[in-house]
């Protein structure tokens, strides 16, 4: 079984924010995978599904970004799970807007969430960054990360919706690079080679 946490912060004042890009893309995975009706466990909101024969509960934490551990921990504890089987979606702020990476393990980088869950059931679990953009100046993440995407990034952030929730069966299956090979050239597909015949130029009488 796999626990699949999307993070960011309740209710409908939060609900465009770049902080809450992991809600967004757990949100989608719920729909592209058809899983059951969401229900309130966990000190979250859960549904659970099965994505190539594997069962997954998808959880979002209801209790605001900084104390998201007690959520993942009270699920993880019910299932009897390892972090190991916990796979995080998050926003980073040092990744462009359309790029994602993962990663097992490592530090929190000042994202509270991710802090939080550290705090409560350790570090080795996987993460999913989703890039969001940096401000520019660190004195603006806090009030940055809490502002919804411009109306001019709104295509881009549900490609990267898409991309996600059509690859996530990689990354439940522990093959975390095809997942990203996948979601790379889906964002930003190969042009196509050109023909031979068309470099060889016009034909000569």
């Amino acid at each position: 079984m796999r626990l699949l946490v999307g993070l960011g912060n309740p209710g409908p004042r939060y609900a465009g924010n770049r902080h809450n890009i992991g809600f967004m893309a757990v949100d989608a995975i719920v729909r592209r995978h058809s899983f059951s009706a969401i229900r309130e466990r966990f000190h979250g909101l859960s549904a659970e599904g099965t994505i190539d024969g594997e069962k997954v509960l998808a959880l979002a934490p209801q209790t605001f970004m900084n104390d998201s551990g007690r959520a993942v921990q009270a699920a993880m504890t019910f299932y009897k799970l390892q972090p190991a089987d916990i796979i995080v979606i998050y926003d980073e702020i040092d990744l462009p807007l359309g790029k994602v990476r993962t990663k097992r393990g490592g530090g929190a980088g000042g994202h509270n969430g991710i802090r939080s869950i550290d705090a409560h059931i350790g570090t080795d679990y996987w993460r999913v960054r989703m890039g969001v953009d940096h401000p520019g100046e660190k004195e603006l993440v806090k009030s940055y990360v809490l502002m919804d995407f411009f109306k001019e990034e709104h295509a881009t952030v549900q490609a990267m919706l898409d991309a996600v929730s059509d690859a996530i069966p990689l990354m439940i299956a522990g093959d975390d690079r095809r997942f990203m090979n996948k979601v790379s050239t889906t964002l930003n597909p190969r042009p196509p080679k050109p023909d031979p015949a068309d470099r060889a130029g016009p034909k000569q009488d």
